[in-house]
């Protein structure tokens, strides 16, 4: 089968695509036969560091093409995706929940023909999806989720803040809109804004032209302040996040994006600011998440797809920050 690896000290110009043995699933696997998978900041991340020799991407779709003697949950032909943490599957996450992250240090990931996945390790593609929109599912979409619905509770009527026009961003736009939450976003790109307006967003913020974007937030809910922000953003805005929250109102950060120590010395408990950092979430919030995607028929937002013999330049165009919701390649 094909596949690219990490190669230490490549960077992302340096992934290499290699030929390997096909997989066998073991007596708990299906192998998976995957037709398109998606990139996160993560990715460049890891590819950037270039540690490890991996088969990289958290994120993928296809169809399981064998089942092992044991496993039972799914079938031959079955559509199925990748979970982000094959061993999350309810509960609080854990250390080593955390370890085992596909594309990781430790695991290999889907940007391959075949991989072989427990079977606890997949949920089913929502059946109106296409692989390539199934692919974007794993991590952005699910992260937002759980920022909303896991964390912040947000109800109806209730505000919430995106920052730019990313994976996490867009996916959570698409479900708070949904949900019946009033939707704030944010881009330095006025077509980007027009874009999202499109997709249902209520108010919009070019924080280039309005680099106050907290006052504006503040502005447009009357000086009340937001439910909640979805911090990607880092140090660079956190300030600013915690500052257009309402007291008792919460800004999640996202793991692998923010940074440690963003927002040093912001008074938090004085304002009684909820802020926790989360990282995606377990395969029964996939499940939860898709439900509901399936009820309301909704499509996540593919920017560019890109050929498998073309994943560098997949890899370019995320860092080029370009893209206005998520990068996929077809495999």
């Amino acid at each position: 089968m094909r596949a690219y690896r990490i190669t230490t000290g490549g960077g992302v110009e340096g992934l290499a695509r290699v030929e390997l043995p096909d997989p066998q699933p073991a007596d708990d696997e299906v192998l998976i036969r995957v037709r398109a998978t998606s990139l996160n900041y993560r990715d460049l991340m890891m590819a950037r560091a270039s540690r490890d020799e991996i088969i990289p991407l958290s994120d993928g779709a296809g169809e399981v093409v064998a089942v092992g003697a044991g496993a039972s949950r799914f079938a031959v032909g079955d559509r199925v995706t990748s979970c982000f943490f094959p061993n999350w599957i309810d509960g609080g996450v854990a250390p080593e929940y955390i370890a085992e992250a596909l594309g990781g240090a430790q695991r290999d990931g889907m940007l391959a023909e075949l991989v072989a996945l427990p079977e606890r390790a997949v949920v089913a593609t929502p059946v109106h999806m296409s692989d390539e929109e199934a692919a974007t599912l794993p991590c952005a979409a699910l992260t937002a989720w759980q920022a909303i619905f896991e964390q912040a509770w947000l109800r109806p009527g209730q505000t919430v803040v995106f920052l730019g026009t990313g994976g996490v961003s867009i996916a959570g736009l698409q479900l708070a809109h949904l949900a019946g939450l009033r939707t704030i976003i944010t881009s330095s790109s006025d077509e980007k804004l027009r874009r999202a307006r499109a997709l249902g967003a209520d108010e919009t913020i070019n924080y280039r032209t309005q680099p106050d974007w907290d006052r504006a937030v503040l502005d447009l809910t009357g000086g009340r302040g937001a439910d909640l922000v979805l911090e990607v953003g880092g140090e660079g805005t956190f300030a600013k996040s915690n500052a257009c929250v309402r007291p008792g109102g919460a800004v999640v950060i996202i793991g692998g994006l923010a940074r440690d120590g963003a927002g040093a010395g912001v008074p938090l408990v004085a304002r009684n600011v909820h802020a926790t950092r989360i990282y995606v979430g377990s395969r029964r919030m996939f499940e939860d998440m898709n439900r509901a995607l399936t009820l309301h028929q909704v499509h996540p937002v593919v920017d560019r797809t890109f050929a498998f013999d073309d994943a560098i330049e997949a890899y370019q165009c995320l860092a080029s920050q370009s893209h206005f919701g998520k990068v996929v390649i077809r495999v």
